[in-house]
């Protein structure tokens, strides 16, 4: 193996048989690799004292970072983050491993919600002192950010460049090589539009959509969104109505893990296999690989995404 080429190993488990697929991977390509899976408040969660967070209090898992995918260039070493999370430093701290980049490119923000967009206090000069950071952002998004403090400071200051963002309308990255597409999906718009976005690299595509309400409440179809791109990140938030007690759920409507693999369950293997469930909350099952919840999921075709894994784009 040279160095101008690379190898990865995907584990692949189906019906309780663990396989391997070696993926090619040559310098120059555009890669996506997660970077966190877990929901806004993080894992373990503040205040949380169930078995679920207890022990990470006292022994952390360095795994355990909020929502976030970053795209990295090799040949170009320009890298775009997807989300500014409260675990920005370490996020684009890995994300920076694999570039040369001296800050992102781009980051694109899906919505105004905690988890997604107060990582931008990271580039102001109390800490990286960024030069025109550009953050990609919906109409709402935008004006929240420009007239609220402190992240108007970033704006007044040059840390930041908003460049405005119209739903289905893509924007070019990475030197035209990457297009990224806003979709407007129904969530808690209380402070912006929520959107998620589609990802069409040189040559393969990917769907993001860590929050929405309801499936069935988009303009979409998620079975033919799924058919045009080769990986979905979707909402993962909660397994199912157990994990929050029979909640009333519109205080916090959110697809359970188990109704989107009902609504799925007669795609052939090719397309569930496309799915990879993120955005966890720090009850879901799902958080831990080795759980019966993470298991069966798997063994129904879809996938978990793990902080780590990378996508050939």
């Amino acid at each position: 193996m040279t160095s101008v080429q690379k190898m990865r190993l995907i584990l692949v488990f189906f019906g309780g048989i663990i396989g391997t697929q070696v993926v090619s991977q040559t310098e120059g390509q555009v890669d996506l690799i997660v970077l966190g899976n877990v929901q806004d408040g993080g894992s373990p969660h503040i205040g949380c004292g169930k078995p679920c967070c207890r022990n990470l209090f006292l022994r952390p898992r360095s795994e355990r970072r909020v929502v976030s995918l970053g795209l990295v260039d090799r040949g170009q070493g320009a890298s775009v983050m997807f989300e500014a999370t409260p675990d920005f430093p370490s996020q684009w701290a890995s994300l920076n491993e694999e570039s040369s980049a001296t800050q992102p490119s781009v980051i694109f923000l899906t919505h105004a919600h905690m988890g997604h967009y107060s990582g931008l206090m990271h580039l102001g000069r109390e800490a990286m002192g960024a030069k025109g950071v550009r953050v990609a952002a919906m109409p709402r998004m935008a004006e929240f950010l420009e007239n609220n403090g402190p992240w108007s400071q970033l704006v007044d200051l040059g840390n930041i460049e908003l460049i405005p963002l119209e739903d289905n309308r893509p924007l070019s990255v990475l030197k035209e090589a990457v297009q990224v597409t806003p979709l407007r999906v129904p969530h808690r718009d209380e402070f912006s539009e929520t959107v998620g976005y589609l990802i069409d690299g040189p040559n393969c595509s990917a769907l993001f959509i860590p929050d929405i309400d309801k499936w069935t409440m988009w303009g979409r179809s998620l079975v033919e969104e799924l058919s045009r791109v080769d990986y979905a990140f979707v909402d993962a938030t909660f397994y199912d109505e157990a994990e929050v007690n029979h909640r009333d759920m519109s205080e916090i409507p959110h697809p359970f893990v188990v109704e989107t693999m009902d609504a799925l369950s007669q795609l052939p293997f090719e397309d569930r296999s496309k799915v990879h469930f993120i955005h966890m909350n720090h009850t879901n099952p799902l958080l831990d690989a080795d759980s019966e919840a993470s298991q069966f999921v798997e063994s129904q075709g879809f996938h978990v995404a793990r902080e780590g894994m990378s996508f050939g784009l």
